[in-house]
This record gives C-alpha cells, sequence and structure tokens, in this order.
C-alpha cells in the first residue's frame, strides 16, 4: 500500500484540472501525504514550517510587486509616457531594440535590472505605448495587444538566450554539471563561449523584428 502514499500528486493534479487556488491545493497535498505516511500534525505543520524557512529568500520577489504599484500610483507609467514624448524621433520599434540590446548586455554580465513586474508593466510598455501614440495617435486594441506582447519578448529573449553568457550563472554551471556527468569533458568557459553567439544572433534578429514592426505601424496607421 506504498502507493497511497502518493496521494499528494494526485490532489495536486485534480486541483489544477479543477482551477481550485493553487496554495490550497498544495498545503491540501501536504497534510493528506503526511498523514498517510504516519506524520502527527505537529510534525507535518513543522515540516511545512521548516520548508518554508528554509527557503524564504525565494520568496523575496513578492516584495516589489506592492512596491511597483505604489510607484504606479504616485505616477511612474505618467512619468514614463510623458519622457518618451519628449524624445524626438523616438518609435515603438527603435525603443523596443534598444530595451532588448542592452537587456542581453546585462544579462550576459550577469547584472539583473529587468523582470516583468519591474520594467516591462510600469515603464516599457508604457513608453512603447506612447511611442506609437506621439507618432499616429489613438491606436486600436489589437495594436496594444501587439505591443505588450513584444514588449514582454523583449524581456524574455534578452534574458534567456543571454544569461549562460556568464561563466558564474546558475544555467551555465548546471549545463557543465549535466555534461560532465554524462561523461563530457567540459568546463563553464566552454559553455559561455559557445553562447555569445547565439545572444549576438537574438539580438539582431529582435532589433530586426522591432524595426519592421515600425514599418508595420507606419503602413496600418500611416505617418503624420
Amino acid at each position: 500500500m506504498e502507493i497511497i502514499k502518493l496521494i499528494g500528486v494526485v490532489i495536486v493534479i485534480v486541483g489544477f484540472v479543477l482551477k481550485f487556488d493553487t496554495l490550497a491545493v498544495v498545503v491540501v497535498a501536504g497534510l493528506a501525504t503526511g498523514l498517510v505516511g504516519g506524520m502527527s500534525i505537529i510534525d507535518i505543520l513543522s515540516t511545512l514550517g521548516n520548508s518554508f524557512l528554509t527557503n524564504r529568500t525565494a520568496t523575496l520577489f513578492v516584495l516589489t510587486l506592492p512596491v511597483i504599484g505604489l510607484c504606479e500610483r504616485m505616477g511612474l507609467k505618467d512619468k514614463a509616457v510623458d519622457l518618451i514624448k519628449s524624445i524626438k524621433g523616438a518609435t515603438t520599434g527603435r525603443l523596443l531594440a534598444i530595451w532588448q540590446t542592452v537587456r542581453t548586455i546585462c544579462s550576459a554580465f550577469s547584472l539583473r535590472i529587468g523582470g516583468h513586474p519591474q520594467f516591462i508593466r510600469p515603464l516599457i510598455n508604457p513608453m512603447a505605448q506612447a511611442a506609437a501614440v506621439a507618432q499616429y495617435g489613438e491606436i486600436d486594441e489589437k495594436t496594444e495587444d501587439q505591443i505588450k506582447g513584444m514588449a514582454a519578448g523583449t524581456e524574455n529573449y534578452g534574458n534567456f538566450f543571454a544569461q549562460n553568457c556568464f561563466m558564474g550563472s546558475s544555467g551555465t554551471l548546471l549545463i557543465v554539471s549535466t555534461l560532465t556527468e554524462q561523461g563530457y569533458n567540459v568546463t563553464a568557459l566552454d559553455i559561455a563561449g559557445q553562447s555569445v553567439p547565439i545572444a549576438v544572433i537574438s539580438v539582431v534578429v529582435g532589433v530586426a523584428y522591432a524595426l519592421l514592426f515600425d514599418q508595420i505601424l507606419k503602413k496600418r496607421f500611416g505617418k503624420n
């Protein structure tokens, strides 16, 4: 009857399929697994508490959310929009191309300046939207959604394709350890060196696509 100890997995699957509250599902799954495993309620709660304390640093990112919300309430988005409107010749594509380049370089040196809640939502996306409005006036909902997607994409591309360029990054070290276990003699420098061309290609493609998007907007709305 050892298989009954996997009841927690079943609870998680069912809970996620039925779209129940994620935290509640995980807690219930943990309680059920502990009970069928012969643990007392006190032991289960102690284990959950110790696990939370051990991994509490992983939840520090949550602190950024109220801070960003407060900044937005105090006019962060408005100031970002005013800034981009004051820059002559600024376009949506140019702004996104510059951001992806900067994000890629910073990621290659393991400088964490980006993030969807910290930069894309309160700064990059509003500035990209403002650049389009400054050029063409009001834009439709489809264009707004496209700009949102492209702004999010620049963050993803800049972070994902360049993070392994840094020899000390967790991704690079994981690749090295995995390949070494499989019998391949590689170093962090080897992985970082092979990652650089990928990062460069991602920037070139991203910049080209962003500038192409400017041309699409010109055809869609016409140039003022």
